[in-house]
């Protein structure tokens, strides 16, 4: 993906996360943080603005080795959501998540995100691209649909969130 980023349409953009984003991922993630428990783990641990630059770091360091696709989607600048490829080279397959702060959903930003991501890992060689979301997590469940991935099947409490374990449902996309 080319620095500049990609054009999503209706004034969003897909781009490179950096460290330049760092302050403002990190206010989104405060603003969604509740929301953000119901479906990713990592938002179960420290979410300080040092844990976001380590990470970040550690993104990039996978950026800089065809390892990953870290972005941000930005409305007119600002930073509305994530999405995010990882990719390994050796089996030739990709993983995609993405996620859009709560004033943003219903507006097909991440479909937009994820559609993008998916012509990203077809250029980067990938034959196939997967989304794991919990089984209960019925906007991300139907966003694979809409983009032509398959339910795979479920992975039985293979989330933890919290205290607890969530099935994960598995979709694939050959591409």
């Amino acid at each position: 993906m080319a620095a500049s980023g990609r054009d999503l349409g209706d004034g969003y953009a897909l781009t490179l996360r950096d460290l330049s984003t760092v302050g403002a991922v990190h206010d989104l993630v405060a603003a969604n943080l509740e929301r953000l428990r119901a479906a990713e783990p990592w938002a179960w641990g420290p979410v300080t603005r040092e844990a976001l630059v380590l990470h970040t770091e550690q993104l990039l360091g996978r950026y800089a080795m065809d390892r990953a696709v870290p972005c941000v989607v930005r409305s007119a600048g600002r930073i509305v959501g994530s999405a995010s490829l990882a990719l390994d080279p050796y089996l030739g397959q990709a993983s995609l998540g993405y996620w859009v702060d709560a004033g943003s959903e219903g507006r097909g930003i991440a479909h937009r995100a994820a559609a993008a991501l998916v012509e990203v890992a077809r250029e980067r060689g990938s034959a196939r691209v997967e989304i794991r979301t919990g089984v209960d997590n019925e906007r991300s469940r139907r966003l694979a649909e809409r983009l032509g991935f398959a339910h795979e099947g479920t992975l039985r409490s293979a989330l933890p969130l919290g205290d607890r374990r969530v099935d994960v449902a598995v979709y694939g996309l050959v591409l």
